[in-house]
Formats: C-alpha cells, sequence, structure tokens
C-alpha cells in the first residue's frame, strides 16, 4: 500500500521502517527534516509538508501528544485540508479521548475516514514490528490499514467501531503500565533498605507471582536505576496519566491511584526529571525512604 507517516520519534521511525521493510511504498514528514532523512536512507521518500504527505491517500500520525496532533492535523496545509475525499487518517498518537472524537466528527464531515490505532510497546518493540495495535473505526477503515498494521505489529485488536475507544484503552493500559511502576518502586524500597538483594527480590517475583514482560522490564530498569536514556519520557507519562484522568472525570469514575501517581509525576518534574524514563517515578520511593 501507499502510505503517508507523519512523525518520526523513536516509535514513529521504527513503524515506518518495518512498513517499509514489508515493501509498502511509504512517504515520511517530520518537523525536523533530519528525522525524516533518516528514514530515506532505507527507501522512504521524504516529503517537505504535511500535504506531500497526505497524497497517499492513507496518512498515519505518531504524534507527541494533543497539541502536536491538533497542529498537524488543523493548521494551514494539514491532514484534514489536504487527504482527499474518501482518505484515512489513522491516529497511532496517544492523544485524549475528547480529540480523539472530535477528529472522528470532523474527518467524517470532510468526507474522510478516520481510525484510531494507539499502540502498545517500548521503542525496541516498535523497532522490531513487535507493537500491539489497538483499533477502532469503521470496518472499512480498518480494513484498508490491516496491511500496515500487520506490518508494524505482532496482534491487532480490533476493539469498536467508535475510534476514542481505542485511546481509552491506551490510557488505561498506560494507566496499568505507571501503577506497576510505582508499586515496585516501594517494595523495591522496602526490602532493599531492609537488607534484600533487590535482583534477587526480582527474580522471586518474576518467577513466581508476577512473570508478566511488565514487571520484567520495568522491575530491570528499577533494579538497575537505568532511567536514562529514555525509553519513553517522564513528561509523557505525564501526559498520559494527566488524560486518564481527565476520561475518568468525563465518565465520573473516581480513580484514586491515579491521582497518586500524577502527583509523583508532579514530583518528579519539580526535581528537574524531565529527561528521564517514565519509570524514573520508582526512583522517588527509595529516595523517600532515606537510604
Amino acid at each position: 500500500m501507499h502510505v503517508g507517516f507523519l512523525g518520526m520519534g523513536r516509535m514513529g521511525a521504527g513503524m515506518a521502517a518495518n512498513l517499509l521493510a514489508a515493501g509498502h511504498e511509504v512517504v515520511v514528514y517530520n518537523r525536523t527534516p533530519a528525522k525524516a532523512e533518516a528514514l530515506a536512507v532505507k527507501g522512504a521518500t521524504v516529503a517537505a509538508n504535511v500535504a506531500e504527505a497526505c497524497r497517499a491517500g492513507v496518512v498515519f500520525t505518531m504524534l507527541s501528544d494533543d497539541e502536536a496532533a491538533r497542529s498537524v492535523v488543523y493548521g494551514e496545509g494539514g491532514v484534514l485540508a489536504s487527504l482527499p475525499q474518501g482518505g484515512l487518517h489513522v491516529s497511532s498518537s496517544t492523544i485524549s479521548v475528547e480529540l480523539s472524537r472530535r477528529l472522528a466528527s470532523d474527518h467524517a464531515a470532510a468526507g474522510q475516514r478516520y481510525a484510531a490505532a494507539p499502540v502498545f510497546g517500548r521503542p525496541d518493540a516498535a523497532a522490531a514490528g513487535k507493537l500491539f495495535v489497538i483499533a477502532a473505526g469503521a470496518k472499512d477503515a480498518l480494513d484498508a490499514a490491516s496491511p500496515a498494521f500487520e506490518a508494524v505489529g505482532q496482534r491487532t485488536f480490533r476493539v469498536s467501531e467508535t475510534p476514542e475507544a481505542a485511546n481509552l484503552i491506551k490510557l488505561s493500559g498506560n494507566f496499568l503500565i505507571m501503577s506497576v511502576i510505582e508499586s515496585l518502586g516501594e517494595v523495591m524500597a522496602l526490602v532493599g533498605k531492609g537488607g534484600v538483594d533487590r535482583r534477587q527480590y526480582l527474580d522471586i517475583l518474576t518467577s513466581t507471582l508476577f512473570s508478566a514482560p511488565v514487571y520484567k522490564t520495568y522491575g530491570e530498569l528499577i533494579v538497575e536505576e537505568k532511567f536514562e536514556p529514555a525509553g519513553f519520557a517522564a513528561p509523557l507519562g505525564q501526559k498520559d496519566i494527566r488524560l486518564a484522568l481527565a476520561a475518568a472525570e468525563e465518565l465520573n469514575v473516581p480513580l484514586p491511584v491515579a491521582s497518586l501517581i500524577r502527583d509523583r509525576f508532579l514530583r518528579l518534574m519539580a526535581h528537574g526529571g524531565q529527561s528521564l524514563d517514565w519509570s524514573a517515578i520508582a526512583g522517588l520511593s527509595r529516595k523517600d525512604s532515606g537510604e
């Protein structure tokens, strides 16, 4: 298929590279041109602007937040103005439920199609084509995007014909990951101060009660205190917990643990953690323990 791809961060670059590896014709665009040029050596065509990337008729966006997504979609020469009638915008960005709902409405009004397809997985999974795609939208839109989903992920979950449902799932999943990170940080501080070897403790946990990859991946980062370079930057985690709380408020669902995690990110940011991985909130527990 012929596809445009907007956003060449670590996640977007990995996804675009796998589209190319699967034989798709890919036109890439990034506000920082050098990041897009890196894909040219792999066979991508580098677009001079958003409109040029939209000529493919199918365009993916993988952007950092609502502000970036609004700029690319609604700005002059943006996706909404440039995608042809019947064209498809697939948003893989982790954005708010509210914005996803608005995108679906505005694309429909313009005679275009819209699907949400956020992903679970860190940059290494994106590079390996091992993401999990959470897709929502009209059947014809998801069918059209299916070859791309197969190229970037190991499994696609079709969850709803309502696009924002995928964004709600993504935000709730990230909230759960942050809950794991926080709880691991607390127990590591507890057992470590009690004289237990943290690495052995992690081996016990992941060999018995908690064998899921999230415990192994983040447990290792916490034991090693390897919070740089960031695989997923802390400010993005702070953004995601804020969006999860906003979705919960709209639905009148209390999330008391999410409120606590929001405050952990605020503390991390207040102490200069902007460049750290989001797992760095776990390190706050060790500091709090006085060790």
